[in-house]
């Protein structure tokens, strides 16, 4: 397979894909940053308090 083929049938493919509307990546990006921030904060606190725990018998 030639590669002008591969980029005829790969323009081909993306017809057919549904792109979301700009209001629903919005929404998404939102919701990432949303969850990716509170995991943050999750796994900082766990952090945090493994350190305590283990400062106390390393100590």
């Amino acid at each position: 397979m030639s590669l002008l083929t591969y980029l005829k049938d790969t323009q081909g493919e993306l017809k057919h894909v549904s792109w979301p509307t700009r209001n629903q990546t919005i929404a998404f990006t939102v919701v990432v940053v949303l969850i990716s921030i509170f995991v943050s904060f999750f796994l900082g606190f766990f952090d945090y308090l493994f350190e305590l725990i283990l400062g106390k018998f390393i100590i």
